[in-house]
C-alpha cells in the first residue's frame, strides 16, 4: 500500500503539515494570507483515521523499509516510502531524519530542504527551520521558495524589520549575482514579496512604491498592477481608484489567473478582503508577457 501511495508523498506531506506549497510557487506573500496561517503540524502528531489493522500493516511495512535502509542508506525509493508511511501514521517528527537524508542526496534542488524547514517549523523547531532556510539561501540567494519561507517565519515571530532587511539584502546582491549568472535572483519577484511585507505592516505608500518599480520594468506584468489594486482596496479607497486596476490586471494576466482576479475584485471591502480564497493565489513566477 505504501508503494502505491508513495508517488504522491511530497504533496501529501505538504498537506499534512499545512505548509505553503513549493510545487507551483505561489505569491501568497503578495496575494494570500499564508503568513497568518496557524501551525498545526505538531498538533496533528499521532492523530490518524486508520483502523488498527491498517496501522499495523503500515508499521510492518515501515520495518521492512527500515531494513532496506540499513543495507542501502541511499535508497531513495525506500526513503520516500518510509516518509509516506510516517506521515500516514501522523508521526511528523519521525519524518525529519529521513527528509534530512533525502535533502542531502538531492542537493541539486532546494525543494527538499525547503520542505525540511517547513516540517521543522510545524513541529516547533523554528530555530532549526530558520537555519535550514539560511543555509539554502547562502548557497542560492535567489531561491524564492526558501526566501518566502524564511520571510513567513520571521513575520510569524513578529520580526518584520528582519524580514524587510532580508529582502533588501537579497536585492542588493542581485546585480552582481545576475551578472555572474543571469537569472540567479528574480528581482521583480523579490520586490513583490517585499511589497507584501510592507502591506502587512500597513506601510501602504512604500508597498505601492515598490509595485510601481516592478511595473516600470515591464508594463505587461499583471502582478504589480493587481497588487496595487489590492492595496488600495485594503486601504478602503474609493472603488474608482482600484477597480480600473483590477480590470487592467485582468487584461494583462494569462487566462489561468483571470478567474482568481475576478474573485478578488468582487470580494467585500472589509479590511481583510484583499486576501483571496485559499488556493487561488497566482504564481510569483507566473509567465509575464514580454514588452513589445
Amino acid at each position: 500500500m505504501a508503494n502505491k501511495r508513495s508517488s504522491g508523498w511530497l504533496i501529501k506531506s505538504i498537506l499534512v503539515v499545512c505548509v505553503i506549497s513549493f510545487l507551483g510557487l505561489s505569491i501568497a506573500p503578495l496575494l494570500g494570507n499564508a503568513f497568518q496561517r496557524s501551525p498545526v503540524g505538531a498538533e496533528a502528531e499521532g492523530q490518524t483515521d486508520l483502523s488498527n489493522d491498517e496501522e499495523q500493516l503500515l508499521r510492518d511495512q515501515a520495518k521492512g523499509f527500515e531494513l532496506v535502509l540499513q543495507r542501502e542508506p541511499g535508497n531513495q525509493t525506500a526513503l520516500r516510502s518510509l516518509m509516506d508511511i510516517r506521515l500516514q501514521l501522523g508521526e511528523i517528527e519521525a519524518v525529519i531524519p529521513h527528509l534530512e537524508k533525502f535533502a542531502e542526496l538531492n542537493q541539486d534542488t532546494g525543494d527538499y530542504s525547503v520542505l525540511l524547514a517547513q516540517v521543522k517549523q510545524q513541529t516547533g523547531d523554528r530555530e532549526g527551520a530558520a537555519q535550514t532556510y539560511r543555509t539554502l539561501l547562502e548557497a542560492n540567494p535567489g531561491n524564492l521558495n526558501a526566501l518566502q519561507g524564511l520571510v513567513a517565519l520571521l513575520l510569524q515571530e513578529n520580526r518584520p524589520t528582519a524580514a524587510v532587511s532580508l529582502l533588501q539584502d537579497t536585492l542588493k546582491l542581485a546585480p552582481e549575482a545576475n551578472e555572474a549568472k543571469p537569472g540567479t535572483i528574480d528581482e521583480s519577484s523579490v520586490q513583490l514579496i517585499l511589497g507584501q511585507v510592507y502591506t502587512e505592516q500597513k506601510r501602504y505608500d512604500e508597498a505601492v512604491s515598490v509595485y510601481d518599480e516592478v511595473q516600470e520594468k515591464n508594463a505587461q506584468d499583471f502582478r504589480p498592477v493587481l497588487a496595487k489594486a489590492i492595496v488600495f482596496k485594503t486601504e478602503g479607497k474609493d472603488n474608482g481608484v482600484y477597480e480600473p486596476l483590477f480590470e487592467q490586471a485582468m487584461a494583462l494576466a494569462p487566462d489561468q489567473y483571470k478567474d482568481q482576479i475576478q474573485q478578488m475584485a468582487n470580494a467585500t471591502n472589509a479590511p481583510d478582503s484583499a486576501a483571496p480564497v485559499e488556493g487561488t493565489s497566482a504564481p510569483a513566477d507566473a509567465p509575464v508577457p514580454a514588452v513589445e
